[in-house]
């Protein structure tokens, strides 16, 4: 059976290659994904198991030090997966289960860490929380140290939470209300309904954004290395042994650890996935979504979800005020010292690198998610979910283990006797300054989510759509570019607009590509924090945040633009 089953395949393979244009497309994203991905990990594993590597393992597992790294790193993983899973249900259930006002205002709030930097609320928690801290300090009189697992708990938390927030209003939307309307006709109270239909069904999107936030909290560089303090984790210490020790290989055994569990979770992760595609996925829902209209349920989960709500307005409203005055927590004078310092000194390059890298990335990273989403949906042919599980390795690995991977990698040119395959593409002598480098990372960690709404988009599409467009004599490419892109275009851009997002507010996967040559704005944040000048570092993250939201604007203006165009096209034929 497995035979005939690998027979099929291969002929399915076989007839991609008959259209010459389909085979060469195919061609060229395996071979980007095994370049991009695929070899930079393989360097990386190459080096941890080199004989200076090798020794390696056995310090850095049997040291107590390293030890408790690891442990601290398990347990912030742990902690803020459960903590900002639990956040984004709260959310979620609020937006979806309740008659509450101000929804539309709590979306917003929970939207606005996808767009700024991964560290700014940990520099506004200390501005308002540290030792020093405005409210902890200033109003309450305590010198409380947010240094440590309860402050990195608190800001990752914050920072995170909207992943699991999206995925689980997206499935509470998707239940289907029939079920609950069967369960009130026999008699259970909301409180049953909950725990045994709803809480149910949404137990595999529990376990996956808890899964997601485990990996992100693994994979974050920028609110350790700025709120860690002592409390180490292997991020961090992947960052010192690298900037600090030039100690690749040492670095690279410290990211195999640290890849262990992330690889791990996602594996789990992706299980998890096929289990709510099997499980929640019923067909068009029924019947009318019943609402939860207990008053001290409504009310008390709504004063929660209000509650946090204020934090995060108050940390971003921090950010805006802190880069108009003198020394924001000290000296509250107006200036605008710290915009000037960023618009007319170094930021300004930073500026322009920052955002024509990103704006570089964001079309091939889209195009190249959806391609692969249309052969891995569309063509069934041998290697396919290979491909598939590649692409998302972009995302799976922790962005240090990128960078360090693309340093072993292509640190010098890959060779074919004396043809060169690949240019030197890291270090100040690299391609464009170690510009590409940085745009092919940041191609790789935006693909995957074009790829995942793509993919979501085309199975909502019904194949005979295409398949009438070929029978009448076009090849695959113009039925992709004239068929299938317009259909999937809200997807496309969707994964527009994260790609751009993630792209500007990166840190971990391009911190050690980065030159003179090259600058990049969360960078040059990282470097006035690290230096105590919040100021500065606020008006980075204004502008930055600025930059996004209009590049957003134009993004949604597109959508709009062309949708009111095909509606004009449909109305006049």
């Amino acid at each position: 059976m497995q035979a005939m089953r690998q027979s099929q395949q291969v002929k399915r393979l076989q007839a991609i290659f008959r259209d010459p244009l389909l085979a060469v497309v195919l061609l060229l994203m395996v071979f980007f994904v095994t370049i991009t991905i695929v070899l930079p990990l393989v360097a990386m594993v190459g080096e941890s198991l080199s004989p200076e590597g090798l020794p390696l393992f056995e310090r850095y597992l049997s040291n107590p030090v390293y030890q408790t790294i690891l442990m601290n790193t398990l347990v912030l993983g742990t902690v803020v997966g459960i903590v900002g899973t639990l956040v984004g249900f709260l959310f979620a259930f609020v937006q979806v289960k309740l008659r509450v006002p101000f929804k539309r205002a709590m979306h917003i709030i929970a939207l606005i860490p996808v767009i700024s930097p991964p560290f700014a609320v940990a520099t506004a928690a200390i501005v308002l929380f540290g030792r020093s801290g405005t409210i902890s300090r200033g109003i309450f009189g305590v010198r409380y140290d947010i240094y440590g697992l309860d402050g990195l708990t608190l800001v990752m938390s914050l920072s995170f939470f909207t992943i699991a927030y999206l995925n689980l209003r997206g499935m509470m939307e998707a239940l289907d209300p029939a079920l609950d309307e069967a369960a009130t006709n026999l008699g259970a109270n909301k409180w049953r309904i909950f725990r045994t239909v709803t809480l149910p069904m949404l137990l595999p999107g529990i376990a996956s954004s808890f899964l997601l936030l485990f990996v992100e909290a693994l994979a974050d560089l920028g609110n350790p290395l700025v709120m860690g303090g002592n409390y180490e984790v292997l991020a961090t210490r992947v960052y010192v042994t690298i900037i600090g020790l030039y100690d690749t290989t040492g670095a690279a055994v410290l990211s195999i650890i640290l890849l262990v569990p992330s690889l791990t979770v996602f594996l789990v992760q992706r299980y998890w996935i096929n289990r709510i595609s099997v499980v929640t996925v019923t067909g068009k829902p029924s019947g009318t979504p019943q609402t939860i209209d207990h008053p001290l349920v409504r009310w008390g989960l709504f004063g929660i979800v209000i509650f946090i709500c204020g934090i995060i307005v108050l940390i971003y409203g921090t950010i805006i005020h802190g880069s108009f005055v003198r020394v924001p927590g000290v000296r509250w004078d107006f200036t605008l010292e710290h915009f000037d310092f960023v618009l007319n000194g170094i930021g300004a390059q930073a500026m322009r690198d920052t955002t024509a890298l990103s704006a570089l990335a964001t079309p091939i990273a889209g195009l190249i998610g959806m391609v692969i989403a249309y052969l891995v949906v569309r063509k069934d042919f041998l290697g396919r979910n290979l491909l598939d599980f590649s692409t998302m390795m972009g995302i799976a690995v922790p962005g240090t283990i990128i960078g360090i991977g693309y340093i072993l990698m292509f640190n010098s040119p890959i060779m074919i006797g004396d043809f060169t395959l690949i240019p030197k593409l890291t270090g100040g002598q690299g391609a464009f300054g170690g510009a590409l480098a940085i745009i092919l990372v940041y191609v790789i960690r935006s693909a995957p989510a074009a790829l995942r709404t793509g993919t979501a988009a085309l199975s909502q599409i019904d194949p005979s759509i295409e398949e009438a467009s070929l029978s009448l004599g076009a090849d695959n490419a113009r039925t992709f570019r004239r068929i299938t892109l317009p259909l999937i275009r809200p997807a496309f851009l969707a994964g527009l607009i994260y790609a751009f997002a993630r792209s500007m507010t990166t840190i971990s996967a391009i911190i050690f590509l980065t030159t003179p040559q090259t600058k990049i704005m969360t960078q040059q944040i990282l470097n006035e924090v690290e230096n105590g000048r919040y100021g500065n570092a606020f008006a980075y993250c204004v502008i930055l945040i600025i930059i996004v939201m209009v590049a957003i604007s134009v993004l949604y203006f597109i959508v709009g633009a062309r949708t009111g165009a095909e509606r004009r096209l449909e109305g006049g034929l």
